[in-house]
C-alpha cells in the first residue's frame, strides 16, 4: 500500500490550494486524487466560453435535485465540476467574497475565528488584483482578479447609473469596505485565461516532487481504524487502489461529493446509511443535512440600440472571437461579460444587502442560446440569504449512484417575500432615465405579472440554481455540525472536510471566492501554523438599514 502524509480528495476550487499550500515547503508527501481528467480545452480556458464545460458531462458531473415540491416539482440542474480545478473550471469566474457580515454570522454560529476580520487576510492573501493592493485588496496572490474588459459596452454603465437613480449607493468596490450598492464586477481571470484553482494553485506546484496528482480515480470510501481514518480506497482504469494517509485525509469533494463520501463511508445519520445498506461506522447525523443553495431568474428586455452581445452570436463572429482569443488573450473572448452588478437590501430591517444582480448585456441562456431573435439585455437576479434548508442523502453503497439531492427550494415563507421584493426593486431600477436610451418591451417576466400571486407562479416555474450549493457538512459544534472550527470530523482523527460544504451559511454572493479563503486558512490550520492576525477593516453598514431600504427616493418611481 502506498503512503502519503496527506490525501486529499477533489481537485476543485479548495483541494487545488491544499495541494499548493501542504505541499509548498517540501516537507510532506501529498497525494491529490480528481475523478475527472485535464483542464487543457480552449472552452475552459477561454472566460466567454464559459456555458460549455457547465454543460459537458466530460468535465461536470450533471446532477438533477429530486422534484422541488415548492417549483412545481421541476428537476433542478446541479453541475459540480469533474475536472482538474473542479467547479473553479466550469464557473462564470465572477469573484464576489461576500458581506463581511456573512463571516461574522459564521462565527456567531460557533465556528469560532471564522469572523470577518480573521478572513480577510486569507482573502488577500489568495488574490491577485489587477488594480492593486490596498486595506482590503491583495495584490501578490495566486489568483487573477480583475474587470474584464472594463465595461466598454455602455450597458454597463447605464444599468450602474440606473441603480444611482433608483436611490441607491455607487461602489467602486464590493469586495472591499462596501458591498451595497452598484459598480463594476469582478471576475477570476488573469491575461484573459480563465484564473481556475488548476491554473492558479495546481499547476505551479505540479512540479514537486512531493506532489502526486492522479486524475480518473474514483473515491469509493475512507478507510477507518477504529475512529481514526487511515487512508482511502479508489478506482482507477477498472483496478481497485487503496492509500494510506500518515497524517490525514482531507475530503474536498464539494457541497455533493463530500457528504455524500462520508455517507459511503459509514459516516452519517444511521437511519440514512441503514436505508441505503450501509454500516455505521460513526453516527453524525449532520451529514448531508443544512444543504443550502441560490436561485436567480432572468430580467430580460429588448433593446432599442443594436449594441448587445445578441449580433455576436453567428458563427462567424464566434470565428472572430475565438480567433483573437487564440492570438492575442483578448477582447470579447477574455471575459465572463458580467461586467457590471449590484448589492442591495430587499427591504428596511435588513442589515447588509440580501440581494444580488449580474447584469449582461445580452437576453440568452446559461446554455448559450438565444433567448429571442433581436437584440436584448438581461439582469439576473436572487434572493442570496435563503431560509430554506434540504438534503444530500446516499442512495445506495455504489460510489457511482448519484446521491439524491433536495434543496427544498422555496419552503420558506421569507425566501418567498424575498423573491416578490426582486421583481418590484428590480422593475423600478430598469425604469430609471439612465436606461431610457436602450429599454425595449420588458419580455420575462412580462408587464402581466404584477399581483403577489402571478410573481409567485412565475417565479416558481422560472427560476433556475445560481449553481452555489454549500452548507451540506457545516462547521461549527451544535448537534448538526459536522466538522468544528478546525475543520475536524467531528468524533474522528485524522478526517477533515475543507471545501464549500463547511460553511455554516451561505454568503451573499458567488461561492468560489470564499471557497478559495476556506481552503488558504484550512491549509494553515492543517499544518499547525499560527493563522495570519485578524485585519479589523472598517465595514460600510448602512446606519439606516433598520428605517429604510435604500439611501434615497428614485428619481422615477415605479410606475
Amino acid at each position: 500500500m502506498k503512503r502519503f502524509d496527506y490525501i486529499i480528495v477533489g481537485a476543485g476550487s479548495a483541494g487545488c490550494v491544499l495541494a499548493n499550500r501542504l505541499s509548498e515547503d517540501g516537507r510532506y508527501r501529498v497525494l491529490l486524487l480528481e475523478t475527472g481528467g485535464s483542464d487543457r480545452s480552449i472552452f475552459i480556458q477561454m472566460p466567454t466560453a464559459l456555458s460549455i464545460p457547465m454543460n459537458t458531462k466530460k468535465y461536470a458531473w450533471q446532477f438533477e435535485t429530486e422534484p422541488e415540491p415548492h417549483l412545481d416539482g421541476r428537476r433542478m440542474h446541479c453541475p459540480r465540476g469533474k475536472v482538474l480545478g473542479g467547479s473553479s473550471s466550469i464557473n462564470g469566474m465572477v469573484y464576489v467574497r461576500g458581506h463581511a457580515g456573512d463571516f461574522d454570522e459564521w462565527q456567531q454560529a460557533g465556528a469560532e475565528g471564522w469572523d470577518y476580520a480573521h478572513c480577510l487576510p486569507y482573502f488577500k492573501r489568495a488574490e491577485q488584483w489587477a488594480f492593486g493592493g490596498d486595506e482590503y485588496r491583495g495584490n501578490e496572490g495566486p489568483l487573477g482578479v480583475n474587470n474584464g474588459n472594463q465595461m466598454q459596452n455602455p450597458l454597463y454603465q447605464a444599468f450602474v447609473d440606473a441603480g444611482v437613480e433608483a436611490g441607491y449607493d455607487a461602489t467602486a468596490d464590493y469586495n472591499g469596505r462596501q458591498q451595497e450598492g452598484f459598480g463594476p464586477m469582478h471576475m477570476t481571470v488573469k491575461q484573459g485565461v480563465r484564473s481556475s484553482s488548476a491554473n492558479a494553485y495546481l499547476r505551479p506546484a505540479m512540479a514537486r516532487a512531493n506532489l502526486t496528482v492522479q486524475t480518473g480515480a474514483l473515491v469509493h470510501k475512507v478507510l477507518l481504524e477504529g475512529k481514526r481514518a487511515v487512508g482511502v480506497r479508489f478506482e482507477r482504469a477498472g483496478k481497485m487502489e487503496e492509500v494510506r494517509a500518515d497524517k490525514e485525509v482531507i475530503l474536498s469533494a464539494g457541497p455533493i461529493g463530500s457528504p455524500h463520501l462520508l455517507q459511503l463511508s459509514g459516516i452519517g445519520n444511521p437511519d440514512t446509511l441503514k436505508q441505503a445498506g450501509i454500516g455505521v461506522l460513526h453516527p453524525l447525523p449532520g451529514v448531508g443535512e443544512n444543504l443550502q443553495d441560490h436561485l436567480e431568474f432572468y430580467f430580460q428586455f429588448r433593446c432599442q440600440q443594436p449594441i448587445t452581445l445578441n449580433g455576436k452570436l453567428g458563427l462567424w463572429d464566434k470565428f472572430l472571437i475565438g480567433s483573437r482569443w487564440l492570438l492575442r488573450k483578448d477582447g470579447l473572448g477574455a471575459t465572463n461579460h458580467f461586467e457590471s452588478c449590484g448589492f442591495i437590501r430587499s427591504k428596511a430591517g435588513v442589515p447588509w444587502p440580501d440581494l444580488q444582480y449580474h447584469f449582461l448585456p445580452a437576453a440568452m441562456r446559461y446554455d448559450g442560446r438565444e433567448a429571442f431573435a433581436g437584440h436584448g439585455f438581461q439582469v439576473h437576479i436572487g434572493h442570496n440569504k435563503p431560509r430554506s434548508r434540504g438534503q444530500v442523502t446516499v442512495r445506495s453503497a455504489d460510489p457511482r449512484e448519484a446521491p439524491a439531492i433536495r434543496f427544498n427550494y422555496l419552503s420558506h415563507p421569507d425566501d418567498v417575500e424575498g423573491f416578490r421584493a426582486c421583481v418590484r426593486l428590480t422593475r423600478e431600477i430598469i425604469g430609471q432615465p439612465a436606461l431610457d436610451a436602450y429599454r425595449g418591451e420588458e419580455i420575462q417576466p412580462g408587464a402581466s405579472v404584477q399581483s403577489d400571486e402571478q410573481i409567485d407562479a412565475f417565479v416558481r416555474s422560472a427560476v433556475e440554481s445560481a449553481y452555489h450549493p454549500s452548507c451540506s457538512c457545516k462547521m461549527g459544534t451544535d448537534a448538526l455540525a459536522v466538522v468544528d472550527p478546525q475543520t475536524r470530523v467531528h468524533g474522528l482523527q485524522g478526517l477533515r472536510v475543507v471545501d464549500s460544504s463547511i460553511f455554516p451559511t451561505i454568503p451573499n454572493g458567488n461561492l468560489n471566492a470564499p471557497t478559495l479563503m476556506v481552503a488558504e486558512r484550512a491549509a494553515d490550520l492543517i499544518l499547525g501554523k499560527t493563522p495570519l492576525a485578524a485585519l479589523p477593516a472598517e465595514v460600510g453598514l448602512a446606519e439606516y438599514w433598520q428605517e429604510k431600504q435604500r439611501p434615497r427616493a428614485p428619481v422615477r418611481a415605479l410606475a
